[in-house]
């Protein structure tokens, strides 16, 4: 027979899940096609920084030709271009990664709105309290123990796939 407290207690139960979004993530078939389409991004933006590289060392190799036949104020003026070319190579690397970190969540933003709702649904569906992920962006493992019982019982992972359509 119950009491009112273990009731209560039962009532208040914290029930903890987890999942791995990113092997979801690799699951999702649009995600080949992300990572091509960011692949792309990636080389496109390598060959304009590749292309404004070549021209800096060829400034750089003119500069070095000529300096010791020009006179104090023209080797001044050529040391300030290609400080200023080298100032644009830099800000140019520092937008092409700032580029590609928005294009990838522009692309990858979607998938993961997706998978977010499809964990919401099967927390919901299994009444967990909470969900952690188990690993971190980086891929560090967050959670380090999980009995085998209860890995069966509260990962995610295959459910949250199979919400999603994913699972094989």
């Amino acid at each position: 027979v119950l009491t009112a407290l273990d009731s209560a207690k039962a009532q208040t139960e914290t029930r903890i899940g987890f999942v791995n979004p990113q092997a979801v993530l690799a699951k999702m078939p649009e995600t080949r096609a992300i990572q091509q389409r960011l692949q792309n991004f990636a080389e496109q933006k390598q060959q304009e920084l590749a292309q404004q590289e070549r021209a800096f060392q060829t400034a750089v190799a003119e500069y070095e030709q000529k300096a010791g036949v020009i006179s104090e104020e023209a080797n001044q003026r050529e040391q300030e271009k290609l400080g200023q070319m080298q100032q644009e190579l830099t800000v140019a690397q520092r937008e092409a990664e700032a580029a590609l970190q928005q294009r990838r969540q522009e692309l990858l933003g979607p998938i993961f709105t997706q998978i977010g709702e499809a964990i919401d649904a099967v927390s919901e569906e299994m009444g967990l309290t909470l969900v952690l992920n188990t690993t971190t962006s980086s891929g560090d493992q967050i959670i380090l123990y999980a009995s085998q019982e209860y890995q069966e019982e509260f990962d995610i992972t295959d459910a949250v796939m199979r919400e999603l359509g994913v699972f094989e």
